[in-house]
């Protein structure tokens, strides 16, 4: 059922990153305009019209990729259509997540809309139906090189039309057929090209690269917040934020993350306790605290390239052969994925830079010698607790395994079906590494953010500043933050955790300082 009353109205203009997200995860519901639906016939008109053709036409009357020269009769043509989305549904390992399945499908759902693919309406008014009721097709881990699209993935949607295959249905997994019948839906058989329309996209990868821009917005923005703090906490100096030093190295992310920080600063009396240069003989900070703006700012940057990248991929129609505006049938090499499959990677490494940086500033809080008077691992009797010392564990471990997956798996190319496809992307691979390096940076920020908060409440009876204050009670209303005896860690790192990813972090630092960018 949708949790979002705004509907996705598809055919009419591409798709933008926030109504992926929204349909993939709030369940947004998704039509298709009345002008798509006239293209979608009109080029299926197309289609038929070459299914009686004598020449040869591949994915019409001809086999698939090393097999196109091999020419199908008349009346093996619907077996074709069906036996490639069968043996193409090859996927093995675990399932991958409802989200992802649900992005693919609705991007392959906005390819078949634009009347370039030649699918029949029948075939596509299933293919919504499924998006529009919840029934997600089962597709797995492996299977997909990033070239001829993600074949294996999008046939492991597509064989769920033929009904085969299985599906999840409010988190029970069963078979297609069962599913369909109780949702009163009728399989389709599919006739010529449908198969190759169906399947031949960048739709999982670019589903997934729509998620982590829309994930990574928000955790760098929540990680400016953390640096704030750790600034704070750790007796630093705002003063190198300034907006004129800024202006003096003008790239646009830089300047967004140093104005988040002096925000999140503002009015803090921590701050001020040490502003007078005489009492503070400390030159300049480190540069995990002193440089945050710079790598913050080029993370932001390559995100919102990415984004471009992105915005132009979702304005495609990726289909091989594709028709054209002027009805014309033509193969084309569109699919390949090495676009979409070198920003997941761009991705990866500034992920993996922002996190490296956010545990070596948890790491100084920890540290006597470099924490400006804090106990040692902000234990409550050091020796006898060991305060957050294994939490910085937890976070060095993760960074180290976000450098690992920043290893591009873009130059990775891997010859296939007999050489004719002898170069390919990768990008799917990409895609789910970078997933899970998203993921670890929104627990690495959340150890930074639980760790300044300690660090912060042991300057008491000094005050921090008002943003600052309020990150605080939005974390203690998710777990406890406060020092003391050691307790029972995890709890405490799960719930700053769950503060960052569903936005309390952000929205209270923004209650206090108003939008940050």
């Amino acid at each position: 059922m949708s949790t979002d009353t705004t509907t996705v109205v598809l055919g009419d203009r591409p798709l933008t990153i926030d109504e992926v997200v929204a349909v993939a995860r709030q369940h947004a519901p998704v039509e298709i305009s009345d002008a798509a639906w006239g293209r979608v016939r009109e080029a299926r008109t197309v289609i038929e019209g070459l299914a009686e053709d004598t020449v040869a036409h591949y994915g019409v009357s001809t086999g698939f990729g090393a097999l196109a020269t091999t020419h199908i009769p008349h009346d093996k043509r619907t077996q074709l259509q069906r036996s490639l989305v069968r043996s193409h549904a090859a996927g093995m390992g675990e399932a991958v997540e409802e989200e992802v399945v649900r992005a693919l499908m609705l991007l392959r759902v906005q390819t078949l809309a634009t009347g370039r693919t030649g699918v029949r309406e029948e075939t596509l008014r299933l293919y919504l139906a499924l998006l529009q009721r919840g029934i997600t097709p089962v597709v797995h881990e492996y299977g997909s090189l990033g070239c001829s699209g993600d074949l294996a993935p999008l046939s492991h949607c597509a064989l769920v039309l033929m009904g085969e295959g299985d599906v999840v249905v409010d988190g029970t997994r069963q078979p297609a057929a069962d599913a369909l019948a109780a949702a009163d839906l009728a399989p389709v058989e599919l006739h010529e090209k449908e198969g190759l329309a169906l399947i031949n996209g960048t739709d999982g990868m670019l589903g997934m690269l729509c998620l982590a821009i829309h994930d990574l917005r928000r955790l760098l923005t929540t990680a400016d917040i953390a640096t704030a703090m750790s600034v704070e906490g750790l007796l630093g100096t705002d003063d190198v934020f300034a907006a004129d030093l800024q202006a003096l190295r003008p790239q646009p992310g830089q300047a967004l993350s140093a104005a988040n920080m002096r925000a999140v600063l503002s009015d803090s009396p921590i701050r001020d306790s040490h502003r007078d240069p005489a009492a503070c003989t400390r030159v300049q900070d480190a540069y995990s605290l002193r440089c945050a703006p710079q790598v913050h700012g080029g993370a932001r940057d390559t995100v919102e390239h990415a984004a471009t990248i992105a915005g132009h991929e979702l304005a495609s129609a990726i289909d091989n052969p594709v028709v054209t505006l002027d009805g014309r049938v033509e193969s084309n090499g569109n699919f390949h994925g090495a676009p979409v499959a070198y920003v997941l990677d761009f991705l990866a490494i500034v992920a993996a830079d922002v996190a490296s940086m956010s545990e070596r500033r948890t790491d100084r809080f920890l540290d006597v010698k470099r924490s400006n008077g804090l106990p040692p691992f902000l234990a409550d009797d050091p020796g006898t607790d060991s305060g957050l010392m294994i939490a910085q564990y937890t976070a060095a471990g993760m960074v180290s395994e976000m450098k690992r997956l920043a290893a591009p798996a873009s130059v990775d190319s891997i010859p296939s079906s007999a050489m004719q496809e002898d170069h390919v992307s990768m990008g799917w691979a990409g895609a789910r590494k970078l997933r899970r390096s998203v993921d670890a940076l929104a627990r690495v920020v959340a150890v930074e953010l639980h760790t300044a908060a300690r660090g912060i409440a042991l300057r008491a009876p000094l005050r921090p500043a008002p943003a600052t204050a309020a990150v605080i009670d939005a974390l203690a209303t998710h777990g406890r933050t406060e020092p003391g005896p050691d307790r029972f860690a995890a709890p405490d790192l799960a719930a700053a955790h769950l503060a960052v990813v569903d936005g309390s972090v952000l929205a209270a630092a923004e209650s206090a300082t108003g939008p940050l960018a």
